[in-house]
């Protein structure tokens, strides 16, 4: 992921530091759900999601970090617009 050189100054060398100071100055972290978020809202365990994403049938998390344990978030209007298509082809009606 390339990053605007206005928004990263080329001596922070933290990806995780990167990109939640990009996230966070373009305004879209209030617009990311945790994990542990997403889950209740759907009403599901987080490990759940997880493998509804890896499988392709939720919407894929943003991964925070570069090692293996590092966060993720949603972004909130996929995950509404997930829910809005069950909501849809609940009732009849095809997504």
């Amino acid at each position: 992921m390339r990053f605007p050189h206005s928004i990263i100054q080329p001596d922070q060398t933290s990806a995780r530091v990167m990109v939640l100071k990009w996230v966070m100055r373009i305004g879209v972290m209030r617009n990311l759900l945790t994990k542990r978020v997403t889950a209740e809202r759907i009403g599901l365990h987080p490990e759940s999601v997880m493998r509804l994403a890896r499988a392709g049938q939720f919407p894929r998390p943003i991964k925070l970090g570069t090692g293996d344990k590092s966060s993720v978030r949603f972004v909130e209007a996929e995950v509404d617009a997930w829910i809005a298509a069950k909501m849809a082809t609940r009732e009849g009606v095809p997504a």
